[in-house]
C-alpha cells in the first residue's frame, strides 16, 4: 500500500452576529488585535415536522489593518461574514485539567450593517494581507 499524504487545508467561512461588543488591545510589539464572538443560527424541522433553532457561537481573532477597521464598524449584533483558518490555544488552569478553545484567525472579513451614507465611501470588505 502507498502511503498518501493528504492536502492541508485549513479554512473557515461564517457568518453570523456579534454577541456583544468586540475587545480592542495592542501588542508590546504595537499590533493591533481585536477579539469578538459571532453567533451562527441553524434551523432545521425535526422527524416530527417541527421548526427548531441551534445556535452555534464562534470566537474570531483579528490583526493590525483588519482589527482597526473592525474596531471602527463592529458592535454588539453587527452582522459579519468571516473567512479565516481554525487555530487552538491551550490554557493551564491551576491543577485543572487543561482547557483548550478553538477560534477563527481571521483573514476577510466582510461587513454585513447597513452603510451611513459617510460610510459608504469606505470599502465594505476587509482582507488581512499579511496574518501574523
Amino acid at each position: 500500500m502507498t502511503n498518501l499524504k493528504l492536502p492541508e487545508v485549513n479554512t473557515v467561512c461564517v457568518a453570523g452576529n456579534l454577541t456583544k461588543d468586540p475587545t480592542f488591545s495592542t501588542t508590546n510589539r504595537n499590533a493591533s488585535v481585536i477579539n469578538f464572538h459571532i453567533a451562527v443560527n441553524r434551523s432545521f424541522k425535526t422527524s416530527d415536522n417541527k421548526r427548531k433553532e441551534d445556535v452555534c457561537y464562534v470566537g474570531v481573532v483579528a490583526w493590525n489593518k483588519l482589527a482597526e477597521s473592525c474596531k471602527q464598524r463592529l458592535r454588539k449584533g453587527s452582522p459579519v461574514m468571516v473567512e479565516g483558518m481554525l487555530q487552538s490555544k491551550t490554557f493551564e488552569i491551576n491543577e485543572s485539567p487543561n482547557l483548550t478553545i478553538v477560534e477563527i484567525k481571521a483573514k476577510k472579513i466582510q461587513f454585513l450593517n447597513k452603510l451611513s451614507e459617510d460610510e459608504e465611501k469606505e470599502y465594505q470588505f476587509v482582507e488581512e494581507s499579511a496574518i501574523e
